[in-house]
């Protein structure tokens, strides 16, 4: 049998075609190319297959493999044959192969586009999604070399394999003849088809949360003999919570006749246990954890919880040892928290677990909790806790995630399980950095149009131990990008609190118009101030005076609730002194009374040192209407108040002691509704008639075959961007007079005359551009003044171009980055975009919509719209540029960058004078790609 040594690919072995995938219980796999070394595990692979899909595969009895047979499906070009298998433990579970074919059907080289696929999956293994994920791997290795379609041939009775050619959700043709089913489907990418893509990545990664949220029986492994430690913390925790699950104790030290750890069976080793076990919870030295990974691993463990430090976050040598870890863990089909974790907690009645360092278990609740650290997790769960009777009390925790190190399960897992999570309202994130910003500004965006989504965004310095993607962006604009998909943006641990709160108890406002009112005329100012501030439109606020009632709060809350000129009351509450003075509980009966009574309106309440009120606004109370005619001082409005629960979906009212914490809570609540009233109408990417797709895709494979990257001619500038409709207003090169005065006859006057040297270009405040020039007296005029003034022609590089109405000047620019993918961006031209740095940015592809709104977005925008008498600019004619732009680079992502300054907006349409494209191989595996795991 030939070895490695002996292959004469025509391809070095293809290394970027390897990848991990969740399937679609939740599990995972390993997808790699096969090779001639595999001879081996194909032989033991085939003999795990039933007869029944060995005769679906090859269409007759077939017992076993021949010599032959497995020389054929080990050995591959990588070209025009290809096989790819699923492994689990470094074993094969499935495999796909195609084969280039011509138009006869005969095997073919390039540049056929067809070829032949064919699938076998172990019976052991159907039904977990692995035909359809090397389905999407195997397309994508096809596109990659060239092939643009595949054919199946498939028994009419082979109805699985059937499925997973028809559910792709790719453009296909369906034949029968000879008995057999023909499958022929293009592939190349349908809107279909990604979004089947990307359903069942959803489905796949939140189970495979799940698995871990939820697990019927948790081992911790590393529970120490005696009391303290972590193991033994963490398994007292277990108990504690009242997890209902199986609960097992491990170390490898206990003695051999120890049979239970306070109450709870106590084994040596996993192996040892004689029953399932979901979750590992590893609190063990670092250099002990692969030992039991490997335990874990052969005994089915699902998932693990990885608290043990020493990995990434201690240097290069822990970074090669989480590294380790990840493959080791993958290899088995488990997923891993952590390492470096704080711990995991789920709180729903019948789950209980609290597998962490906190020593309480959260009351139960609707939000959704990540942090990636553990001081950052003991931080939000303590000031949860702080709040009293708020977040930790009837609008408590579902659960609660400290991901560590995140070398496996982050971020984006935990959103695609609380996507769907019916137990989960509002989620809360303190993402110190953002590994893949293109897949969670996608994955934030389906989120948010759902339930409410607030990040901390950390300040783009990744801590020790993160594996960030390289990004060229700015913080800024990061974060820009993120409120564009709806996250709720905010700074601090407070402000994430806050805007949990509201967010968790009372409905969306419906607009800015804000209500105030409360017994402070001082807090009511300064709260109107603040509301000011944060963009909203308060009205002025009502003074119930320090002598109020709560029938008196009671009345006025109802009054304000009823007007149809206010979308949200801010409540104002300073402490009365005197008798008649309200209780915290009266105060806050009769402020929740009225709030049920108009329940689609948010109440928020600023209280100075009240100290119960908090608690009281949260606790169960009546919510029986408040008998407003009673006369005070009577004995029937002196009669206590009968406390009772509060029917199902009542909102809490949550309260802050400052009214720049309330406020700043409310501005992000009205911001967030409005996008999520816009995202229900995302607009649509138009067509252009006059855009050449196919020009543009030739005149780029033939200037990138000159290249790696280049950034291309003026002339090549022009031509591409005229396959898209973009016209460049014409520049001739200017090196002597004579030839300045030959171009200015060429374009007709006037014209300007601008020296394009790189400390020039674009810089008209240095006195390197000349405009309007009339006739040719002008236009030698000004050449001279340039060369007295910046030098010789060869240095300025002057060129002489036609004047364009004048008009605004603007920027347009679209960057392919590495991290968070295609971005499109606009600002005026010279010192707002250079110096104070007002750009706006959107995500490629762009809609109508969007376009609208970027143009809008910029702070100097109204020097667009007619700012103090000027005429406004052809706004629909930039707005067309960019959708223009965006369609360029969605289209060629080998176009990875493009500069369009200064684009002059005049009245009537818009000229680019100015313009440039690089260009580069795109990458081989993109956000359309199939679906895969971080690499590790």
């Amino acid at each position: 049998m030939q070895t490695s040594a002996d292959r004469q690919d025509r391809y070095q072995y293809p290394a970027h075609w390897e990848a991990d995938v969740v399937l679609r219980d939740g599990g995972t796999a390993r997808i790699r190319p096969i090779t001639v070394d595999d001879a081996d595990r194909l032989v033991s692979f085939y003999e795990q297959v039933s007869d029944e899909s060995k005769y679906y595969r090859f269409f007759a009895p077939y017992p076993r493999l021949s010599a032959k047979d497995v020389h054929r499906f080990t050995h591959h070009d990588f070209v025009d044959r290809v096989g790819l298998a699923a492994t689990i433990g470094g074993e094969f579970i499935a495999t796909v192969r195609y084969d280039r074919i011509g138009r006869d059907g005969l095997p073919a080289s390039g540049p056929a586009d067809e070829a032949e696929v064919a699938f076998l999956v172990q019976d052991a293994h159907q039904g977990r999604g692995v035909a359809s994920a090397l389905l999407e791997h195997i397309a994508a290795v096809a596109r990659e070399r060239g092939i643009r379609r595949f054919a199946a041939e498939v028994l009419p009775a082979n109805n699985k394999m059937i499925k997973v050619f028809t559910d792709a959700g790719y453009t296909q043709k369906r034949s029968f003849e000879d008995g057999v089913v023909r499958l022929e489907f293009d592939l190349e990418p349908t809107d279909r088809s990604l979004a089947v893509q990307r359903a069942r990545e959803q489905r796949a990664e939140a189970r495979s949360v799940r698995r871990l949220l939820a697990p019927g029986s948790v081992a911790v492994v590393g529970v120490g003999r005696a009391p303290g430690g972590v193991g033994r913390g963490i398994l007292g925790n277990i108990r504690e919570a009242g997890y209902p699950g199986r609960l097992y104790a491990v170390n490898k030290a206990f003695p051999e006749d120890l049979k239970e750890v306070d109450g709870v069976p106590a084994h040596r080793s996993v192996r040892d246990i004689d029953a399932p076990v979901d979750l590992a919870v590893v609190a063990v030295p670092a250099e002990h954890v692969p030992a039991v990974v490997a335990e874990c691993g052969e005994h089915g463990v699902q998932g693990l919880v990885v608290l043990s430090a020493g990995y990434a976050e201690s240097g290069p040598e822990g970074r090669e040892r989480q590294r380790a870890l990840v493959r080791a863990a993958r290899a088995y089909g488990m997923r891993i928290i952590g390492p470096n974790a704080f711990g995991i907690i789920n709180t729903a009645a019948d789950v209980r677990l609290n597998a962490s360092l906190a020593p309480e278990m959260p009351r139960p609740g609707r939000i959704g909790l990540f942090a990636q650290s553990g001081a950052i997790g003991i931080a939000l769960l303590s000031r949860l806790h702080r709040r009293g009777g708020g977040v930790t009390g009837v609008t408590g925790v579902s659960t609660f995630v400290s991901a560590g190190n995140r070398a496996d399960v982050s971020g984006n897992d935990v959103l695609q399980y609380w996507y769907d999570d019916p137990e989960t309202d509002v989620v809360l994130m303190y993402l110190e950095s953002i590994g893949n910003p293109r897949k969670f500004t996608r994955l934030a965006r389906r989120t948010a149009a759902a339930k409410p989504l607030v990040v901390v965004q950390g300040t783009g310095t990744a801590p020790q131990g993160h594996a960030v993607r390289a990004t060229r962006l700015p913080y800024a604009t990061v974060s820009a990008l993120l409120r564009q998909a709806g996250v709720i943006r905010v700074d601090t641990i407070t402000e994430l609190v806050d805007a949990g709160l509201l967010l968790a108890r009372q409905p969306l406002p419906t607009g800015p118009r804000v209500a105030i009112l409360g017994n402070s005329e001082s807090l009511g100012v300064l709260t109107y101030d603040r509301c000011l501030a944060e963009g909203l439109r308060p009205a002025r606020p009502v003074d119930l005076t320090t002598g109020a009632r709560a029938e008196d709060f009671h009345r006025a809350l109802a009054a304000a609730l009823a007007d149809d000129t206010n979308d949200a009351v801010v409540v104002t509450a300073i402490p009365a002194i005197g008798e008649g003075s309200p209780e915290d509980a009266e105060l806050a009966q009769a402020l929740r009374s009225a709030a049920a009574a108009v329940p689609g309106k948010p109440v928020l309440v600023v209280h100075v040192e009240l100290g119960g009120l908090a608690e009281a606004l949260s606790a169960a109370a009546s919510t029986a209407p408040w008998a407003v005619d009673k006369a005070p001082g009577t004995a029937e409005a002196a009669a206590p108040a009968t406390l009772t629960t509060p029917p199902e979906g009542t909102h809490l009212i949550p309260a802050y002691p400052a009214a720049e914490r309330a406020v700043r809570a409310l501005a992000e609540a009205v911001k967030y509704a409005e996008w999520r009233r816009e995202a229900a109408d995302p607009g649509k990417v138009p067509e252009f008639d006059d855009i050449d797709e196919k020009g543009a895709a030739r005149l780029i494979g033939e200037l990138l075959a000159r290249g790696e990257g280049l950034t291309i001619s003026d002339a090549e500038t022009c031509e591409l961007l005229g396959r898209y409709g973009i016209p460049v207003r014409r520049a001739l090169p200017a090196p002597t007079p004579d030839a300045a005065v030959e171009a200015a006859r060429t374009l007709g006057y006037p014209v300007a005359l601008k020296a394009t040297a790189p400390h020039l270009r674009h810089r008209a405040d240095l006195g390197g551009v000349r405009l309007d020039l009339a006739d040719e007296e002008q236009l030698l005029r000004a050449y001279t003044e340039l060369t007295e003034l910046f030098g010789q022609p060869e240095e300025l590089r002057p060129v002489v171009q036609g004047m364009a109405p004048r008009g605004v000047d603007t920027v347009v620019r679209a960057v392919i980055d590495p991290a968070a993918g295609a971005v499109l961006s606009f600002g005026l031209a010279g010192a707002a975009s250079q110096l104070l740095g007002d750009m706006a940015h959107r995500l490629v592809p762009v809609t109508d919509r969007e376009a609208a709104s970027l143009v809008r977005s910029i702070r100097t925008a109204p020097l667009l719209f007619g700012w103090r008498g000027s005429t406004p600019v052809d706004t629909p004619a930039l707005e067309e540029l960019l959708l223009r732009v965006s369609r360029l680079v969605d289209d060629h992502p080998e176009v990875v960058a493009v500069t369009l300054e200064p684009v002059v907006v005049a009245p009537h349409g818009a000229s680019v004078l100015g313009a440039t494209v690089r260009l580069a191989p795109p990458p081989a595996r993109d956000d359309l790609g199939p679906r895969t795991l971080p690499a590790y």
